[in-house]
């Protein structure tokens, strides 16, 4: 157990976090290493630095005064790229990368469409991932539709650092209120306005009041809501921080439960300060006496890319074909993962280090051809890490770079019992450390390096067919480089092969990729027939044969041919492993690659705490909807569980289609180094890309002395925002975890059924019908035995004393397997408040150990009818909160067939249509 307590703390090696990579230390109330990072798509504009200062300054007071004088940013590095000219105030940057950046400047998503979004794909409370702002938004030339940047920038950092939620819900606008009108979804409700419909044509606009959708029985899609321009309400910065009366959270005190904002649908109906109170940051604090200091900044510039490879030749590997893999692994990192206008050098240790290379400008086939001459071909004697890197460190130290920013790729495959005696050296050298763990004891010779930050962490087994040893050295592309530079993995597939058989498959070349497209195979025993195919059916030769690493390779000239190649391997021996590794670069840099990007939720583990696999498809910053997606995990040992990984909003995934595919992993077999990748593909018009979720609410106007003072309005979807995408594939490494404390004789059910967090509910009929994905046994694998369904008049009730609500007969219901779709119709259960006006229900999911699941959220019903209104006229205006009413009050008698629990009771409900 002593090792893998050691390995518990081996992975701070590679993040600070598993989550989220972001360097913000919380120190004296201020927000420290906060990083500003302006994308290399930007075209230079000096003015955009200056207007980040002014935003990180007035956000500071604003987020001073809302946190009840409890945070505020101290000091905040603004990265610049690289292709931005050089100036004197610009330093060079240290840690801090386009990996780590809290906040993105970048171009939109999709054409038109600026809104402010923060990366957002945890549970409530938890830290989101960045911000992203365009440069329109930045330089204010949005401020009408979406409010001063400073303001905005506190409603995002709230997203992003406490993890609370949206205050509005563009999915579901309006509700029906207890008060018997159809409300604007808002926080607080005393925030007044009008719902209204407003359209322009021509400069001439029109309002009139909305109509209800007989449907929904609220109010029609067009209809919005404009916030009168003279506000009371100080909350909530959640819901329209633009308003100059908003400075705080809403609290328990101002807090809309009735809304079906995001707010609530996620956070168990808890204000967003209550969220914000229970988070690590404020228990670690108290209130300031005095005002803060204004933030301080720093120019930070990305300069060109250093990197030393420094690879183990001790004698261990020389075991399992690890030094050949090393190197087959380490040429596809020099002939194709590394960026043109890097600087790369290598150095090679056992018991003792050699540099074997001084760094070198890589600006031709010519440099990448010199130092795969210079990489190991015997593997000898112990194992030294301290001299290797030491080694590396001179490599940088001999040129004019800093050390720090600078790149170490570390692989060795040993243990060293003498790594303590360079870690303080590690810690102060500013050097990124990339670690790459072959074989089960490689992690144990760098257990003191924990303190170490800002580079990855890869794990590969013996086991070649994996390829997991290549999959690592292609996904060490430079965090700074624009996405147009970087390699691209679109297959990586290996097999072992017996009695002379064949390895067939496709891959897809988009059109967002072909530049550079090279492929890699590689054998254990002796050269394969290689059969290549373009899409047009013409077979393409030339590949470079490499006897000695056992590999060939092929580069396609210019751009690729788009569409399905096919290949067919034949062995030639009658047992061997092949392998197969595809990248390519973007075809356009005017145009977003296709990506996908892969990692667990932490990186050390305790069993049985469950892992979540998150694997983010995207082109530029617009997600990719409906791909197909699936995990691979490996065990130190070898033992591969394939996952399929959902974008259904329920389970592990937080949130729905929002092009983030996550599941639960639990097949754990052992102790020990976990590795992922991930595998994405999308069909012809199967997938499409969207809009990011969580994005800024966008003010349609406001209401000045009655009249509607309307701001342009938002892009409609179109096909620019919902287009359908060309088939692709792609896979990534998504790193190493480690996992602790496995019990192979743990035979008990250890898991409950997942929690249902998309439980949703409709009235028709005196019936209330509820539909929700179904969990599992075990999270959510499996199928549950039964549900309990429970429903009451009063939200709170339900939410804190569940087990005493009504419960609901569901002796019918059959639960399905994991991740269907349920339905389940009832008529609701016995409201003892004759003038109840909403049913609260929640669900809870039992397994055949009766473990049970976290309660459900909480769905809701309107017990009476909307309001109904006369036709308007085409241009009527008018400024109440809610439209006008032509007719007269009244009721709504019927009588409710209750079923609960077998027996029937009949009640008459008695309920206002109306309020005058």
């Amino acid at each position: 157990m002593g090792l893998f307590r050691a390995l518990a703390s081996l992975l701070v090696l590679h993040l600070l976090r598993g989550s989220n990579a972001s360097l913000v230390q919380l120190n004296d109330n201020g927000y420290e290493d906060v990083i500003i990072a302006i994308d290399p798509a930007v075209p230079e504009d000096g003015e955009i630095i200056e207007k980040i200062k002014d935003m990180v300054t007035a956000a500071s007071t604003y987020l001073f005064e809302a946190t009840e004088k409890r945070f505020f940013f101290k000091n905040v590095s603004i990265l610049i790229p690289e292709t931005w000219l050089r100036k004197e105030e610009y330093n060079s940057p240290k840690y801090e990368s386009y990996k780590h950046a809290d906040v993105i400047i970048a171009p939109q998503a999709l054409l038109g469409r600026h809104e402010p979004y923060t990366k957002q794909f945890t549970e409530c409370g938890e830290r989101a991932e960045y911000i992203h702002f365009t440069p329109d938004v930045v330089l204010g030339k949005k401020q009408n539709e979406y409010g001063p940047s400073g303001r905005l920038l506190v409603h995002e950092w709230a997203h992003l650092r406490w993890g609370v939620l949206d205050e509005y819900n563009e999915d579901r606008p309006f509700y029906m209120g207890t008060s018997q009108k159809i409300e604007a979804t808002r926080c607080s409700a005393g925030i007044t306005g009008t719902n209204s419909v407003y359209t322009c044509q021509g400069g001439s606009c029109i309002t009139r009041r909305c109509r209800i959708d007989p449907t929904t029985k609220l109010y029609e899609k067009d209809c919005q809501f404009f916030p009168d321009k003279v506000q009371t309400d100080k909350a909530s910065i959640m819901f329209m921080q633009s308003i100059d009366s908003v400075v705080e959270f809403c609290n328990e005190k101002n807090h809309n439960r009735e809304a079906p904002s995001v707010q609530n649908l996620k956070c168990n109906y808890r204000s967003t300060w209550e969220v914000i109170r229970e988070s690590e940051d404020f228990k670690s604090t108290t209130p300031m006496e005095t005002p803060p200091p204004l933030p301080a900044f720093s120019l930070l510039r990305i300069s060109e890319r250093i990197v030393c490879l420094v690879l183990d030749k001790s004698g261990s590997m020389g075991l399992e074909n690890r030094l050949n893999r090393m190197n087959q692994a380490a040429k596809h990192f020099l002939l194709q993962t590394v960026e043109n206008g890097s600087w790369v050098g290598m150095v090679q240790f056992d018991s003792v280090a050699n540099i074997k290379s001084e760094l070198i400008q890589i600006r031709s086939n010519s440099e990448r051809d010199t130092l795969m001459d210079r990489l190991p071909t015997t593997a000898l004697g112990g194992t030294s890490i301290c001299s290797g890197l030491r080694s590396a460190f001179q490599v940088i130290r001999n040129t004019t770079f800093p050390l720090d920013g600078s790149e170490i790729v570390l692989l060795t495959d040993g243990e060293d019992s003498t790594a303590s005696s360079c870690v303080d050296e590690v810690k102060e050298s500013g050097v990124i450390i990339h670690f790459i763990a072959l074989g089960p004891q490689a992690d144990e010779a760098v257990k003191e390096m924990q303190n170490t930050t800002g580079g990855k962490y890869f794990y590969s087994s013996d086991n070649a067919e994996n390829n997991g040893l290549i999959d690592a050295f292609a996904a060490l592309t430079s965090e700074n480089a624009d996405r147009s530079q970087k390699s691209i993995q679109l297959e990586s597939k290996g097999l072992k092969l017996i009695n002379d058989a064949w390895m067939n498959g496709t891959v897809v070349i988009d059109s967002t990729v072909g530049k550079d497209t090279f492929f890699l195979l590689t054998w254990t025993e002796q050269p394969p027939q290689i059969s290549l195919w373009a899409p047009n059916g013409t077979l393409i030769e030339g590949f470079t044969q490499d006897p000695d690493s056992k590999m060939a390779y092929l580069t396609i000239p210019e751009n690729a041919q788009v569409g399905t190649w096919a290949y067919n391997l034949q062995a030639k021996t009658n047992s061997e492993i092949l392998t197969i590794t595809v990248t390519s670069r973007a075809a356009n840099p005017s145009v977003p690659p296709i990506t996908v990007n892969a990692k667990m939720n932490k990186d050390t583990n305790s069993f049985p705490s469950p892992m979540i696999v998150y694997a983010e498809v995207q082109q530029g910053y617009a997600p990719i909807l409906g791909a197909s997606v699936t995990a691979v995990i490996e065990s130190e040992n070898g033992n591969t569980e394939v996952l399929e990984l959902l974008d259904n909003g329920a389970g592990a995934d937080a949130f729905k289609d929002d092009g983030v595919y996550s599941r639960y992993f639990i097949a754990f077999s052992e102790n020990g180094k976990y590795s992922l990748k991930v595998r994405a593909n999308g069909g012809r018009n199967a997938a499409e890309r969207t809009l990011p979720l969580n994005r800024a609410a966008y003010i349609p106007g406001w209401v000045d002395n009655g009249e509607i003072q309307g701001n342009p309005p938002r892009p409609e979807a179109d096909e620019n925002t919902q287009a359908s995408v060309e088939s692709f594939s792609r896979t990534a490494s998504g790193g190493a975890f480690v996992l602790s404390g496995f019990q192979a004789s743990a035979s008990d059910d250890l898991f409950p059924p997942s929690q249902i967090t998309d439980l949703d509910a409709t009235y028709e009929d005196e019936n209330i019908t509820l539909t929700w994905t179904a969990p599992g046994a075990d999270l959510d694998v499996g199928k549950v035995q039964l549900y309990i369904i429970r429903i009451s008049g009063n939200l709170t009730d339900l939410r804190d004393n569940f087990d005493d609500a009504l419960q609901v007969n569901t002796t019918d219901l059959l639960p399905k397997e994991a991740n269907s779709k349920e339905t389940f119709t009832f008529k609701p259960g016995n409201i003892l408040e004759e003038n109840t006006t909403h049913i609260f229900v929640a669900i809870q999911s039992v397994d055949k150990n009766n473990l049970t699941s976290k309660v459900s959220n909480i769905a809701q019903v309107a017990l009476f009818n909307g309001e109904t209104e006369s036709t308007p006229t085409p241009n009527e205006n008018y400024s109440t909160t809610t439209p006008k009413r032509n007719h007269s009050p009244g009721v709504n008698v019927f009588a409710m067939v209750l079923s609960v629990l077998g027996s029937v009771v009949v009640v008459t409900i008695v309920v206002p249509l109306f309020v005058s």
